[in-house]
Formats: structure tokens, sequence, C-alpha cells
């Protein structure tokens, strides 16, 4: 068992969603006179023909520049998420979206690869999966998601909402960190639980030449900053398709299931129905993200659809971690989970 000193965290990110739900604080709206440059950068980016990837100074943010400013503010030295809101999505094709959504993420950082394809504006949609599938992702399904952060240990998180489901999809936030602080004092013998090495799954994902599953503690600090690492219950649970000694313990079970029973109590996370045209940023360190089940329209046109970046900050600007995650965040340095060549069906 590791022993870690289980002092509470304290920072702007330790919040509960009853207190900070409708205080609009996280909530980045777009003006006009922002929306017009963006349309100007449109016209410039049609006669040069620009695609993605792309770098900030083709696609310039001056008078946006200030809402990616408020975001890095709000994520960083505040509640740990941000909304930008006011983006006018009829007026702009699906190419058009993805050229604005990419250039609000290089202005944050350096978007790398979220899978072995090599994306790095991934789709979010259900392909018809299932988790019953062990190299499914979870955001293949349309089946309600549990409480999670993603894979890499990356340092945000961003979506972007092209069309919305029929019913349900519902998004949902919490704080990790105050997580932590109920169970350090309902539970504090689960809580080193927590910070002990679990082994999960990589799903299909692991790199050449990387064993396919990895171990990373739940909860780990680096001067003064706690970091968080709760990926999806899935990872744990197919890990012992590579050995039953890689299985969950009795007490790492217990103490997933009080994070994910925590993280569902009244009043504890953030639930927001995207809007078309949202980009949702999240600190991947501190905060878990959910997802109601969804039903889609009939019309293939018509169905739910995000678009998800992994984003990378600058040296300048990363929040210290843990030696115990620097494994996984070399691949967060080297660009994200390297591409690999694909199998022909």
């Amino acid at each position: 068992m590791v022993k870690t000193p289980l002092r509470p965290v304290k920072s702007s990110s330790v919040w509960r969603g009853e207190d900070v739900q409708h205080d609009g604080s996280w909530v980045v709206q777009l003006t006009p006179e922002m929306v017009a440059e963006i349309d100007v950068r449109l016209a410039e980016a049609a006669d040069t023909q620009l695609t993605v990837p792309f770098e900030p100074n083709q696609f310039q943010l001056n008078i946006c520049g200030r809402v990616v400013e408020d975001v890095i503010g709000l994520l960083r030295n505040g509640p740990g998420m941000a909304l930008i809101r006011g983006l006018p999505r009829d007026r702009y094709t699906t190419a058009q979206c993805e050229l604005i959504y990419w250039a609000f993420g290089i202005h944050l950082g350096t978007p790398i690869s979220q899978n072995t394809h090599g994306h790095r504006i991934g789709q979010v949609r259900d392909q018809g999966l299932t988790l019953a599938d062990p190299n499914v992702r979870v955001y293949q399904t349309n089946a309600k998601l549990d409480y999670h952060a993603d894979q890499l240990p990356v340092d945000v998180l961003g979506l972007f909402c092209l069309r919305s489901a029929q019913r349900g999809g519902e998004s949902k936030i919490v704080s990790a960190t105050e997580i932590h602080n109920v169970i350090r004092h309902e539970r504090p013998d689960l809580l080193e639980v927590l910070y002990a090495p679990f082994n999960l799954d990589w799903r299909g994902e692991e790199p050449e030449g990387e064993q396919p599953w990895y171990q990373l503690p739940m909860f780990s600090w680096a001067d003064g900053m706690i970091a968080s690492r709760f990926t999806s219950l899935a990872y744990f649970r197919s890990v012992d398709r590579y050995g039953a000694e890689l299985a969950l313990t009795p007490d790492q079970a217990e103490a997933l299931d009080l994070v994910q029973e925590i993280a569902h109590r009244p009043g504890m996370a953030v639930a927001m129905s995207f809007e078309e045209g949202d980009m949702q940023f999240l600190n991947n360190h501190v905060m878990l993200h959910a997802r109601e089940a969804f039903e889609d329209h009939a019309d293939p046109k018509l169905k739910r659809h995000l678009l998800r970046m992994w984003i990378a900050y600058p040296p300048v600007l990363r929040q210290p971690l843990s030696p115990l995650l620097a494994d996984r965040y070399r691949y967060v340095e080297m660009g994200g989970i390297p591409a690999k060549p694909q199998r022909s069906t």
C-alpha cells in the first residue's frame, strides 16, 4: 500500500454542482464582433483552401483571443471547465465547424492523436458498437457513460457539438477534487487504495511494442497539485483478459464504486444539454465527465455528432505531474497515441 498524506485538496477546482450550476461563471459567450471575426477568417480560409491541420497564424483569433484567455483561466485557475456558447451553428457547414474548432484548439495548445488512426479531431457518435467488445472505446457507442477522465493524461479535453441527439445525451461534469475530499472524510481507507497503482486495459490502442495493459494510481500529487486518472470503468474491468492476477482487487472495486456513487449524489455534478455550436473544454487532470444514454434520429444526417480534441498545453502552462504518470504523459509529449497501419476490412 502506498502511504500518502491524505491532505484535503484546496483549490478552485473543488466545488459542488449545486453551487456552480447556475452562476454562469464558466460560460463564455461569443459576441457579435467575435462571430464576425470568425466569418472573416472563414472567408480567408476559403480563398486559400485551408484545411485541418493548420497553424495558429493561418486562422488568427484577435478579438476571439479574449475567449481563449478566458478558457485557459477557467481551466487552470477556475472551476476546471468552460463552455463557449453563441456560435450560430446553422450558418456553417461541417467542414467550416471543423476549421473553427481546430482554430480554437490550436490557440489553447497542441491537439494530439486520440487513437491508433492518428485522429487529432475525433468523431464522437454512435457507430453501432458495444462495450462488450473489449477493443471498443466508450465514445463509439450510444450507451450511458460513467464518470471518467480521458485515457491519456492530456491537459485539456474539448468537445464541439455539431448535432445533438433526438433524446438524451446530457453531459455531466463533476469535480474529482471534491470527490477526493468526500472520500477523505468518509472512507480514508479507500482513499489510500486510490493512491496505489491500478491495472488498466489499453483496449486495443497500445502503441507498437507496448504491452496491452498499464498501471496508474487514481490520485497523485506533484508540487502541491493533485491529478486524477479515473478512466471509464470498462478499462478496469476488461484488463483481466490478460491474466486473472490483473483483475481489480475487492478494495479497488469498492473504491471505484464509491467514486461513482459520490459523483451521482444529488448536487454533486453540473449538467448541461449541448446546444449545436457549443464548445466544451475540461481540465482533464481534475474534472470527470459522464454522458446519459441517447436516442438518435432515424435520419443519418441528423444523428448526434460531436467533435473531440485532446489538447496539450505548451510547457509554460502545464501542471506538474507525479513521476508515476510520467510514462503516460510521455505519449502526450510525443503527440498522442501513435498511429498504426490499419487492417483492411
